[in-house]
């Protein structure tokens, strides 16, 4: 039986797989994770994997810190807090918060940091006169992302609402040998930062967002990525240049889709070429029945040229 509808255009979904020496996912399933961090094995719960571990409960007991929904972190004996991580010239910094999860590393990402400074490289070769080329990274955290593109020869712009993730992001800068990099870390609302960028005249060359689902700004300002996403977008292009080299969106909501991505960034820059595409960043699983892990979705615009 058919709907009676006409088909429409489909839209192929993109599987993006980190591949990080200094991180491996070891086991999933019942709803959390075993991973290596560095030196550090870690289990955290994760709400999409529904699955049964494979690796028996014994080999779960060997993590040195288990963080369980609502309570604080549970350590082992002699288990550091802070330690540090390479990705490719960056060394970053993974902590065990009071009042987290997260680790300030989102091991996933390496696929979009790895796009990030393949066009980076790219444009430094078709550059003229030596100006570096744009970047603005919104909700940007602790500032991988931010350091990859500063490394590879973008001008950054860092922005976010939380001085520790700033402060965080600047710490990795120093442990990166990055103190002299064109990075600018603003703490600031995302949408009032545009505005005032736009007034003043500034473009960026590329944008990459990582929006929360929720949060509040330095002042209070209250952000729901229902409906302030689509209202920042519209500002970000009115922040990019004439040609803008690309549009990096990820979102980790659970109620967003793939085809939402595509259909909100296709809106954003609809009359501009270029190319779009979008899909999953995943994990994978190193025990015996390896697995993909999903974790966030993605939606990314190119340029033609």
């Amino acid at each position: 039986m058919t709907s009676g509808h006409s088909s429409s255009a489909v839209v192929p979904i993109q599987v993006l797989v980190a591949n990080w020496p200094d991180y491996s996912l070891i086991d999933t399933g019942g709803r959390r994770k075993l991973e290596r961090f560095g030196s550090q094995v870690i289990v955290r719960e994760e709400p999409k994997a529904w699955w049964q571990p494979a690796q028996p409960e014994s080999e779960w007991a060997r993590a040195q810190a288990t963080h369980e929904e609502g309570q604080p972190w549970r350590l082992a004996p002699g288990t550091v807090r802070e330690w540090t991580m390479r990705w490719r010239e960056l060394t970053v910094q993974a902590k065990l918060t009071e009042t987290s999860k997260h680790l300030g590393v989102f091991p996933e990402q390496a696929p979009h940091w790895e796009f990030i400074q393949a066009h980076a490289k790219k444009l430094a070769a078709n550059a003229q006169g030596g100006e570096r080329p744009r970047l603005l990274n919104l909700f940007g955290y602790t500032g991988v992302a931010t350091l990859a593109a500063a490394a590879a020869g973008f001008a950054v712009t860092h922005v976010d609402a939380s001085r520790p993730a700033i402060n965080w992001g600047r710490h990795n800068q120093q442990l990166s040998g990055l103190d002299k990099a064109p990075i600018r870390w603003i703490l600031d609302d995302a949408l009032k930062f545009v505005r005032r960028e736009i007034r003043r005249g500034v473009r960026y060359d590329a944008l990459v967002l990582d929006p929360p689902s929720f949060g509040r700004g330095p002042e209070g300002e209250i952000w729901k990525v229902e409906t302030s996403l689509p209202e920042l977008l519209a500002l970000c292009r009115e922040a990019l240049t004439d040609r803008p080299q690309f549009v990096l969106l990820t979102m980790y909501n659970l109620e967003a889709s793939s085809l939402m991505l595509h259909n909100i960034v296709e809106q954003m820059m609809r009359g501009s070429g270029g190319n779009l595409t979008v899909g999953e960043l995943a994990l994978p699983s190193s025990d015996p029945e390896p697995r993909l892990l999903p974790l966030s979705l993605w939606a990314r615009w190119e340029s033609g040229t």
